[in-house]
């Protein structure tokens, strides 16, 4: 079959996937989604959309028959329906194997842990006690984490102290949920490195971002990082090495702490195209989600290598109700600003909406103008 032939089946219909659908659509593929949305980000450009919970086995077997491959957005989507397509012959990229290590935090942990890659210490818990005796031997603070799902904050919840267990417990379920504790890392900067391998076990490793959070959610992310050379070098040998563990096709995204002394420990893998990967669009030769697209469908990877220092900065929504963009016109008014707006119809405060990237001469320059930027262009809720 010809790759221009080739159709693919996207679970996700959110930013991520209307993304990828954008490079798929550069090369005519065909792509179907499901997404619980009815109007989601992607339902405009996809050729079959459905509309259902990321649960539903019934939904999954309604895509399978269209398409080539499947691949996803998001990993907190059914593993169980995958793994019986998978066995029933459909591809599926990355793996099923792959996310069912992943999903589970703990057991993502333990997989890193096992082949020598630095993980902060862990711990699995069932009970208030098993916290506090998580604590007697991590000490404090460290992180109540729920094994299954969570992002931006959420299933985390950080114990400052033994008398803010019972806090932090309680915020979690109170045992409802699966959960772990975790070493807290007092990390000088956050870094993740976006790397990406063919079928044939080719493989590129983009730049290293540097991450800068605010509640718990990405703000801005800079490249190249503003880091040494040694943790460079430390933290690409990392990403590399986690592509072979989870024998990954397709893009990977590995969030690293780098600590006072320089030290690397990986925080989380995402097997999927990354919010920290965005600034690839404009700065580096190809894209997170055109090289996603062409190792799912086994085409040769692009490269990775950086254009101009960039600095990509997430839009969220600044207020609830029905979606504006402002100031665009005039953030526009300078050529090295891109805005991507993912066409969301309803802003949440703190909800991501959109993502602006600048590009500079250094990376001083680059931080300077998304500032600026950063002063006019805004999504509010009218």
């Amino acid at each position: 079959m010809s790759y221009i032939n080739k159709k693919i089946g996207i679970i996700g219909g959110g930013q991520l996937g209307k993304m990828m659908i954008l490079e798929a659509k550069r090369l005519g593929l065909y792509v179907a989604t499901i997404d619980p949305q009815v109007m989601g980000p992607c339902q405009s450009i996809s050729d079959e959309y459905i509309v259902s919970d990321y649960k539903c086995e019934e939904a999954y077997n309604k895509m399978a028959p269209l398409v080539d491959v499947i691949t996803y957005e998001l990993e907190h989507i059914n593993v169980d329906a995958l793994t019986r397509l998978g066995k029933n012959g459909h591809v599926i990229y990355p793996s099923y194997a792959s996310l069912r290590k992943i999903q589970n935090k703990c057991f993502q942990k333990h997989t890193l842990q096992e082949r020598g890659v630095p993980v902060p210490d862990y711990r699995r818990v069932h009970s208030l006690d098993d916290i506090h005796e998580a604590g007697e031997k991590f000490g404090y603070p460290m992180m109540l984490k729920t094994l299954y799902g969570g992002y931006d904050g959420k299933g985390n919840a950080l114990i400052e102290n033994k008398s803010d267990a019972t806090r932090a417990y309680a915020a979690l379920g109170f045992g409802e949920k699966d959960l772990m504790v975790e070493q807290f890392i007092d990390f000088d900067k956050e870094i993740s490195v976006t790397a990406c391998r063919g079928i044939d076990g080719s493989k590129i490793i983009y730049p290293v971002a540097e991450n800068i959070h605010s509640n718990s959610i990405l703000d801005t992310t800079i490249v190249n990082a503003r880091i040494s050379n040694t943790t460079r070098d430390r933290a690409i040998e990392i990403a590399d090495k986690v592509m072979e563990i989870f024998d990954g096709v397709g893009i990977f995204c590995v969030e690293m702490f780098v600590d006072k002394k320089g030290d690397v420990y990986v925080n989380e893998v995402a097997p999927r195209p990354h919010n920290s990967g965005h600034y690839t669009i404009e700065g580096c030769i190809t894209n997170q989600f055109e090289n996603h697209i062409r190792a799912v469908i086994g085409l040769p990877l692009g490269s990775a290598d950086l254009i101009r220092p960039t600095v990509m900065v997430n839009l969220l929504g600044q207020s609830d109700g029905v979606a504006e963009l402002i100031g665009l016109e005039e953030v526009y008014k300078n050529p090295y600003v891109r805005v991507h707006y993912y066409g969301k119809s309803h802003s949440k405060i703190g909800r991501k909406m959109g993502h602006y990237t600048v590009t500079g001469d250094t990376v001083e320059e680059a931080i300077e103008l998304a500032e600026d930027v950063k002063k006019l262009v805004k999504v509010i809720g009218k």
